[in-house]
């Protein structure tokens, strides 16, 4: 079972706005705390661009 603790917790704030960031990009309505409303496919868009954009940047990083 996945854990959410983070191997640097000083990284949670910075994670926490990606993730408030790409979820208006992908135009879903995230807000701090409980987000029980949302279907699996918002949530899943949330994640699943926030991964897309993270190996943009290692790609970009990595020339």
């Amino acid at each position: 079972m996945a854990s959410k603790k983070n191997v640097v917790p000083e990284a949670r704030e910075a994670l926490d706005r990606f993730k408030m960031e790409t979820a208006s990009e992908v135009g879903v309505n995230l807000k701090n705390g409980y987000n029980g409303d949302l279907t699996s496919k918002q949530a899943g868009s949330v994640g699943g661009q926030m991964v897309k954009k993270m190996i943009e940047s290692y790609e970009k990083n990595m020339k």
